[in-house]
Order: C-alpha cells, then sequence, then structure tokens
C-alpha cells in the first residue's frame, strides 16, 4: 500500500515538474519569436522608407523631363504659328493686289460688252436692212421663205428616205429570196411526188337499165332502205347504165358505193340485205380507212400518233380540195415542213408532224362547226400533242405567227397546193381571182393601168410618170403587196411589179 502511494506521489511529482518546464519552454520560444517579428517588420519599415524616397526622387525628375519637353513643344509651335502668320500676311497683301486687277479687267470687260453691243445693234440693224431689201428683190416674206426652205428640205428628206429604203427592201429581198429558192428548190427536188388524178367519186355503173328498177324496188322500197341505211341520196335519172350518190360525207358517200356494187354484183336486192350489204360496207371503209392511215404515216415518217388520230387522218383519203386529194397532200406537207424545218434549224420531227396533221380538220368538218385548223388543232390537243404541233396547226392559215413551226407548216402547205396539177380551178374562180388582183391594184393614186399575169402569180402595175417617181415607186409596190395580203386569199406568193417609164417624142417636119 505505501508502495503505491509512493509511486503515485512520485508520478504527480514528475507531471508538475514536467508541466512546469514546458510552460517555461513555451514562454522563452514565444519571446523569441516576438522579437523576430519586431525585428522584421522594423527592416520592412525601412525599406518601404527607402522607396518611397526612391519613387519621389524618380517622379520628380520624370516631371521635370516632362516640363522641358512641353516647353519644347510650345517654342516649336509658337514659331509654326509665327510662320503662318507671315504667310497669311503675304497672302492677304497678294489678294489685295489681285482684286486691284480684278477691278481693273471688270472695268475693261464692261468696256468691251459696250462696244460688242453697240456692234451688235449695228449688226442686227444691216441684217434687217438686207432682210427687207432680200424680200423686195425675192418678193417673199421670211416666213414664206422659211416654209419654202422647210418644205424642200422635207420632200429632199422624203426623197432620201424613200431611196435608202428601196436600195435596203431590194437588197434585203434579194438575200431572202436568193435563201428561200434555195430552201424550197432544195425542197421540192428531194419531193419527188405524183401529181394527183383521182376525182370524186359519185357515180355507179349498172350492167343494164333493168338495174334502175330493181334499186328502186317495188313502190320504192329499196331505194328508200338505201338512203336510210348509208345517209346518201342515190339519183336515177336518165343517164344510161348509171346512178348517182349525192353525199357532203365522203366516208358515206364510199360505203354506199361499195355497199351499191355489192349488191349489184350479188343481184338480190331486197331491205334486209341492203342493210347486210351496208354493214359489210362500213366495215370494210373501216378497215380501208385505219389501213390507209398508218400507210400515210409510214410515208410521212411521223410517229407516235394517237389511234384514234390515224383513223381520222385515213379518213382523209375519201376527201377532196380543188380536186387534190386531201391525204396525199398531207403527206406532202408533212414531207415538205420536215424538210424545210431541217434547213432552218426548226425541230424537224414537230414540223414533220404538223404539217402531216394540218388538215386534220377536214376529216370533221361535216361533222363539226367552224374553220379546220380550229377544229384540227382542238381535235390533236385532245390527244396530248405537243403544245408546238397544236400551235402550228391552228396558225398555219394565219396571216400572223407566233412560232416558227407555224411559217415552215404554212410554207409546206402552200409549196403542195401550188406544185402544178396539184389542184384544179373553174374558169369562173380563176377569172374572178385575176380581177380582184386587179382591181386592187386600180385602189391606189397614179396607176394607169395593171396586168394580172402568170396565173395571177404576178401583177404589173403600170404608173404615171408625172405623178410617181422612181422613190414612191418602191413605196406604192409595197403598200400594193401589202394591200393583196390584207383582202386577197391565195395560195404561194403574188409579185407585184410597178413600172415607170418616161418618154420624150418629138416630130420633125
Amino acid at each position: 500500500m505505501d508502495i503505491v502511494l509512493t509511486a503515485v506521489l512520485t508520478a504527480l511529482v514528475m507531471g508538475v515538474l514536467a508541466g512546469a518546464g514546458g510552460f517555461y519552454l513555451r514562454n522563452t520560444l514565444a519571446s523569441n519569436s516576438i522579437k523576430a517579428s519586431e525585428q522584421a517588420a522594423e527592416q520592412t519599415i525601412r525599406r518601404a522608407e527607402a522607396r518611397s524616397k526612391e519613387i519621389l526622387l524618380e517622379a520628380k525628375e520624370q516631371a521635370l523631363q516632362t516640363r522641358s519637353d512641353t516647353e519644347g513643344e510650345l517654342r516649336k509651335e509658337r514659331q509654326e504659328l509665327q510662320r503662318l502668320e507671315s504667310r497669311l500676311e503675304a497672302r492677304e497683301e497678294n489678294l489685295e493686289n489681285r482684286a486691284g486687277f480684278l477691278e481693273q479687267r471688270d472695268a475693261e470687260v464692261r468696256r468691251e460688252r459696250d462696244a460688242v453691243e453697240e456692234d451688235r445693234r449695228a449688226i442686227d440693224l444691216l441684217r434687217s436692212e438686207e432682210q427687207e431689201r432680200l424680200e423686195r428683190i425675192s418678193g417673199l416674206s421670211t416666213v414664206d421663205a422659211r416654209q419654202l426652205i422647210l418644205d424642200r428640205a422635207e420632200e429632199e428628206v422624203h426623197f432620201e428616205l424613200a431611196r435608202r429604203y428601196r436600195d435596203s427592201e431590194l437588197q434585203a429581198r434579194e438575200e431572202a429570196d436568193g435563201k428561200a429558192r434555195e430552201i424550197l428548190a432544195s425542197t421540192i427536188q428531194r419531193l419527188a411526188s405524183e401529181v394527183v388524178s383521182e376525182v370524186t367519186v359519185s357515180s355507179v355503173q349498172l350492167p343494164s337499165d333493168d338495174m334502175k328498177g330493181r334499186l328502186i324496188g317495188r313502190e320504192g322500197r329499196n331505194i328508200r332502205a338505201i338512203e336510210a341505211a348509208t345517209g346518201v341520196d342515190l339519183i336515177v335519172d336518165d343517164v344510161p347504165e348509171t346512178v348517182t350518190l349525192s353525199c357532203f360525207d365522203p366516208i358515206r358517200r364510199e360505203v354506199a358505193r361499195v355497199a351499191l356494187e355489192r349488191l349489184i354484183q350479188d343481184g338480190r336486192i331486197h331491205p334486209a340485205r341492203i342493210e347486210e350489204s351496208v354493214d359489210k360496207a362500213r366495215r370494210e371503209v373501216d378497215e380501208v380507212v385505219r389501213k390507209e392511215g398508218q400507210q400515210a404515216l409510214f410515208d410521212a415518217n411521223v410517229k407516235g400518233l394517237h389511234p384514234e388520230l390515224v383513223k381520222l387522218m385515213g379518213r382523209l383519203k375519201f376527201r377532196y380540195s380543188y380536186g387534190e386529194n386531201v391525204l396525199q397532200h398531207s403527206v406532202e406537207v408533212g414531207i415538205v415542213a420536215g424538210m424545210i424545218g431541217a434547213q432552218l434549224g426548226a425541230n424537224p420531227q414537230i414540223c414533220r408532224t404538223a404539217g402531216f396533221l394540218h388538215d386534220i380538220g377536214k376529216a370533221l368538218t361535216h361533222e363539226v362547226e367552224g374553220p379546220h385548223a380550229e377544229i384540227g388543232a382542238d381535235i390533236v390537243s385532245k390527244y396530248n400533242m405537243p403544245a408546238r404541233v397544236v400551235t402550228a396547226i391552228r396558225e398555219h392559215h394565219d396571216h400572223e405567227m407566233t412560232t416558227i413551226e407555224s411559217f415552215v407548216v404554212a410554207a409546206a402547205d402552200a409549196v403542195s397546193a401550188a406544185r402544178p396539177g396539184a389542184r384544179h380551178d373553174t374558169v369562173e374562180n380563176y377569172i374572178q381571182r385575176l380581177q380582184a388582183l386587179e382591181d386592187v391594184a386600180r385602189g391606189f393614186d397614179g396607176v394607169e393601168r395593171c396586168f394580172a399575169i402568170q396565173a395571177g402569180r404576178e401583177i404589173r402595175v403600170l404608173v404615171r410618170p408625172d405623178e410617181v417617181d422612181d422613190a414612191q415607186a418602191s413605196i406604192l409596190a409595197r403598200d400594193i403587196a401589202k394591200r393583196v395580203e390584207e383582202t386577197l386569199a391565195y395560195p404561194g406568193q403574188i409579185r407585184v411589179v410597178v413600172i415607170r417609164e418616161s418618154r420624150s417624142v418629138e416630130i420633125a417636119t
């Protein structure tokens, strides 16, 4: 027990001694740290004071330098201002000298102006006296003389314009005619087409006159059955061994002709047999129409047509215009249009197709009202043909055309219609056409006589030389040609030739 107490006391004494030693050591270290900090602070303060003194010295030096630089710049500016003041004083002196010179010059100008005005008044006086003298000599006033000069100048200008217009027109016409002749000649030479010789079939030959009675039938029942089934008029007259078919529709007339020939050949003629023969004839004609349309399509080298358009073209096999077969004419126009289009740089296929279809409206003119060009354009547009083809068909008879294909088709149409033997005309129509052409030329002032020659392809106009001069003759020829284009309908071209002749005749006695 004593041992334990002794140990405890010993531990307590040792702890107290250790705490006292640690406290003393800590105080000693803190005292030393405070002293070191105070010394460091004093050194920092001394350094800061030394730095501030250096900064003050540098600032004073920089201020002195700035002041010195500023004073130098001020001295330079003062010197520059003094120099500018000297220049301004010299310039003011120069301006004062020039102002004096200008005043002197102005006085001289006023004196010269007064002298010029005086001379002008003298010239005006002399001019008026000269004008009065000229008026007394010529017997014309100033206004009359001016008008006379203007009239002469206007006449000379008109003459010069007419002469230049005539020369330009002749040159352009020669160049255009030469190019056109070359294209048309090449096209026509390449087209080897025979002259159309068929005529419209309007009669059927009979083996004997007894057949007429059989065609008429008891109380006319057979002829009524034929007319009702075919839609044509059967004319039985005094012409021996012949009956006549009358109908505006060529397809119906062809069906009636085929059926009538079949009935005559068979010999059995009664209403039932007539209806059967007409049905067979109609199927045969439809087949002929289809084959003829396909053959024409092949001949014209046209592709991509709708079958209905081919059938309509085949119907033109039985249509004639002035004795010319319309289907053959369409094939020719398609070929010629393709060649002309290739020569002019247009689309040959468009030209060929439009030329081939340009008269397709004639296949329906007996069923639809209106011009065949409009009818044809409406038909082909329904079958999705190209717009340029539709336009060419619609415009091929117009005076104003909007596409090159329209011009090509119109030219090809004229070439096909104007070739020798293509069309036939009656003497009455021929004479009336020539008379109308001459009447157009006679309607102009200065025309003495006129003659239509070369079957109406040329008109020669004789003018009075005292009323029409050479320049006016050229203008007159163009006016007549324009009037012909506006008032007459004709195929191809008409050449207008104005002839002016002056003769001086004296008689020696």
